[in-house]
């Protein structure tokens, strides 16, 4: 016997914010797992290899998942991919590590840290953090169009 289908909850479509976005269909509480990013899983070095340092682009799919390996939604990846950055975000990313302790099963999840309205664009902070000096002109590439009041103009993260 199959278990009945659960309504849509996210949809993906054109943003106001930048591109394509995930929008809510219906509410959804505050701490509740949306949806887990996925893609496919690359080391470091082979992201490396296929896309360099991604400080050129200003526009990625790759999604780090612990220290070995990353998630490359451009292959194998779902609609997680178009949820856009804000500095006022709804949503946040969680790692979950497997239980296993095999780092190949870790995951990543999109939870809300607020209740989300149906029809509210879903956005999280991308916490981005590149290890060379964050020019002008990588700021511009890497420019937040969020909208918030609070928005600090870039997705770039200060380097620790």
């Amino acid at each position: 016997m199959t278990s009945p289908a659960r309504p849509r909850r996210i949809v993906a479509r054109r943003s106001p914010i930048h591109g394509n976005g995930v929008f809510a269909v219906s509410a959804i509480a505050k701490g509740e797992e949306i949806i887990e990013y996925k893609g496919k899983l690359l080391t470091h070095a082979e992201a490396d290899e296929h896309y360099g340092d991604g400080g050129e682009t200003g526009h990625t799919f790759l999604f780090t998942l612990n220290e070995q390996y990353i998630i490359d939604a451009n292959q194998q990846g779902n609609s997680a991919r178009w949820i856009n950055h804000s500095c006022a975000p709804n949503c946040r990313a969680v790692i979950e590590e497997s239980a296993s302790g095999d780092p190949r099963k870790d995951k990543v999840m999109i939870e809300a840290i607020r209740r989300i309205k149906p029809g509210e664009e879903l956005t999280y902070d991308y916490g981005i953090v590149l290890e060379v000096p964050h020019t002008a002109r990588l700021k511009k590439l890497w420019r937040c169009l969020c909208g918030s009041p609070h928005c600090t103009g870039t997705l770039l993260k200060p380097k620790s």
